[in-house]
């Protein structure tokens, strides 16, 4: 019998952040800093107007690429947050999360071969989407000492006559790091002058701690380049909602709706009746949840000072990664002693690449109070594995 599984997917490594929260399910009073799913419950208009769309058996297929009113929603939050204009009928198509737009941007634009440039650390499903894609994944190793930024002396250095796509995923899960306006034209510039494209991953945008963020979309010269990626899992807790959008050059985005078409047909009805609502009544919801997020960002950044755990100071998306590297043993060693001593959950930082080795992230998605009993043993471990090194 001829083998039935494809190489390619064979040797793909599973996700490296499950593991651990398996484990945790099962463990008493264990406590998760993993998953990046925002502790507050979806705002109750936006599900009112979610559980209305049933009452009212609006339980049909939308348009493949979404129902008109909410790509107006989007195009009309993307201009009053960020002073970005798309037109709704042909740039916009609503897709199941972000997720579903990374992977189909990725299969309209790769010819088999083609180069794509990933920065890491960075989301997981980047690299093996591009895989399977068919192109050829280009690492970009980010620096701790840049504060995991993108700069464009590493962008010009990985570039090739292969490379077609550069990922930029920021703000950036896991670090936490941000691209500013000065960054984003500096790269802007290789971009063009390697005449490449831009899959901009910019699901966190509206967490961003220091000044509004700033897409690549607004620098001069970049929006016929870019595939913009967003959604509403992070801003507006709707995790299981499954909806996220991609907007970008009409020529791309038909492309990327014809594969949507043939795959999904159509993103869910209801999430997409809801999201409507989030989009015109919700930005005291997002900004009440970014307040929330910036008080736990605080809390965390001084706790790590106290305790002496090196870490630069994150400015968006709702993770930390603090540096390990004291304790002369791998990121994978360290979240497995924490979880087995303490029973705290926590990913390694190579789940995001090899370069995030020496690191660990941890989520603040999650309670003030949570965080503070888990600060409290991690307290306790980093103590205790001093004392063992005397």
């Amino acid at each position: 019998m001829r083998n039935p599984l494809a190489k390619k997917v064979v040797e793909m490594k599973p996700s490296g952040i499950r593991k651990f929260f398996d484990i945790v399910s099962e463990m008493k009073d264990a406590i998760s800093l993993g998953v990046g799913e925002p502790d507050f419950e979806t705002p109750w208009h936006i599900r009112d107007e979610g559980i209305y769309s049933l009452e009212k058996g609006k339980t049909f297929y939308t348009s493949n690429a979404g129902l008109k009113e909410l790509k107006i929603e989007i195009c009309n939050y993307l201009k009053r947050r960020y002073d970005i204009s798309y037109h709704f009928q042909d740039e916009v198509l609503v897709t199941v999360g972000g997720s579903e737009a990374i992977d189909i941007a990725l299969r309209a634009m790769i010819e088999p071969g083609d180069e794509v440039l990933i920065p890491q650390p960075s989301y997981v499903s980047y690299e093996p989407c591009a895989v399977l894609a068919g192109a050829k994944p280009v690492i970009i190793e980010l620096k701790h000492e840049n504060q995991f930024r993108l700069t464009a002396q590493e962008l010009e250095d990985a570039i090739t006559d292969k490379t077609k796509i550069l990922i930029l995923p920021f703000p950036n899960n896991p670090t936490g790091a941000i691209m500013e306006r000065k960054d984003l034209e500096e790269i802007a510039k290789v971009i063009e002058k390697h005449d490449l494209f831009v899959i901009s991953d910019e699901i966190y945008s509206e967490l961003n701690y220091t000044e509004k963020h700033v897409s690549i979309v607004n620098i001069p010269g970049m929006q016929e380049r870019t595939i913009l990626i967003n959604g509403f899992s992070k801003s507006y807790a709707m995790t299981g909602w499954r909806l996220g959008y991609a907007c970008g050059p009409e020529a791309i985005i038909t492309q990327m709706t014809k594969i949507h078409q043939f795959c999904i047909m159509c993103a869910p009805t209801t999430s997409q009746y809801a999201a409507v609502e989030a989009l015109k009544n919700g930005d005291e919801d997002v900004a009440m949840m970014r307040d929330a997020y910036n008080q736990r960002r605080r809390y965390l950044v001084h706790a790590f000072k106290e305790m002496g755990l090196e870490c630069f100071e994150p400015f968006g998306a709702f993770y930390i990664f603090p540096c390990i590297k004291e304790f002369g043993m791998t990121s994978e060693e360290f979240a497995t002693r924490f979880l087995m001593e303490e029973k705290v959950a926590v990913v390694p930082g190579t789940a995001f690449g090899d370069c995030g080795e020496g690191f660990i992230r941890i989520s603040y998605a999650y309670s003030l109070e949570k965080l503070k009993v888990a600060i409290g043993r991690l307290e306790k471990f980093v103590t205790k594995l001093r004392e063992e090194q005397k």
